[in-house]
């Protein structure tokens, strides 16, 4: 059985767009997963600066599914305390909208928010509303919406509230579902013993339709937790089988899964550096085996 495994990668080189396919690239990976600027702040290059086109000549070449992109964190649908947070939110994400679809891709991941103690119920009526204003009937990219981990005020933590923000937007055909693992789990969805069951309710809900895309990430705190902690692949507490098993579902083989593992520490005589996991942790679920000793290969690695 084949699926589509990628991973998360950078726009900061001077290549910008190609620069986060070659990266991809560099991991044997099938597609990648970017952010359109930095994550934590609204400042973005204009379309036309991004070095699109010679980005897309590289997928071509090295036969590079297209992108999913994520939402920066900065957008709070959510929160109905402040209002110029939720409109600065609303600008912002129809403005991502437009860098999503210039950039080939059709999924564009956002987090639902969070309620800063209003209330969960405040939390999603909010969303719903501005949901309803960026999407309309001939919006061209599905926002798909990540199950959450329950930290703090977060909104998405269960299907159920994922299910009523999609029972309140009026155009519901442009939503997607972003199924994070590590998520799922701190959230308490028992995925180690009971992934079809847990798929089983989600189906019910929602739909396993509506899943566009899957975070691929271990744990390091256990079920119901509510911490999110993302861990390297077979190193927590979901493990590698049940990964592994997911990764490989059959009802899920056509479904891009995107990891965003931890990197990992490495000393180089006295100077410490960080690793990317990923060549190593894709070629560990393509081989179907885990390999105990995958940290210290990376460890004795070089970036690439």
């Amino acid at each position: 059985m084949t699926t589509k495994i990628g991973c998360h990668v950078g726009m900061n080189s001077k290549e910008l767009f190609l620069g986060s396919a070659k990266e991809a690239v560099s991991y044997g990976a099938d597609l990648f997963m970017l952010y359109t600027g930095a994550p934590q702040n609204t400042r973005r290059k204009p379309i036309e600066e991004l070095n699109l086109d010679a980005g897309f000549a590289y997928m071509n070449k090295y036969h590079l599914s297209d992108p999913i992109v994520h939402a920066s964190y900065i957008i709070n649908l959510a929160n109905s305390i402040k209002s110029e947070t939720f409109s600065l939110g609303v600008e912002f994400l129809a403005s991502e909208l437009e860098r999503t679809r210039a950039m080939h891709s059709t999924i564009l991941v956002l987090h639902p928010g969070s309620h800063v103690d209003a209330g969960a119920k405040a939390g999603i009526k909010k969303t719903v509303e501005g949901l309803n204003e960026v999407l309309s009937a001939d919006t061209k990219v599905y926002i798909a919406l990540e199950t959450m981990a329950g930290k703090g005020s977060e909104i998405g933590k269960s299907f159920e509230e994922l299910a009523e923000i999609y029972d309140g937007v009026v155009h519901n055909q442009k939503l997607r579902i972003c199924f994070d693992t590590c998520h799922v789990n701190d959230a308490g969805y028992d995925i180690v013993n009971g992934f079809d069951e847990v798929i089983d309710k989600f189906d019910h809900l929602i739909g396993k339709n509506q899943i566009a895309v899957f975070h691929i990430n271990d744990s390091k705190n256990p079920c119901g937790s509510k911490k999110d902690r993302h861990e390297n692949i077979g190193f927590g507490t979901i493990g590698y089988e049940a990964l592994h098993h997911i990764v490989y579902h059959k009802d899920f083989l056509e479904i891009p899964k995107i990891l965003e593992t931890p990197y990992v520490t490495a000393k180089e005589g006295q100077e410490e550096k960080t690793l990317p996991p990923y060549q190593y942790e894709l070629t560990m679920l393509r081989s179907g085996k885990f390999d105990e000793k995958l940290i210290e290969k990376i460890r004795k690695g070089k970036k690439n």
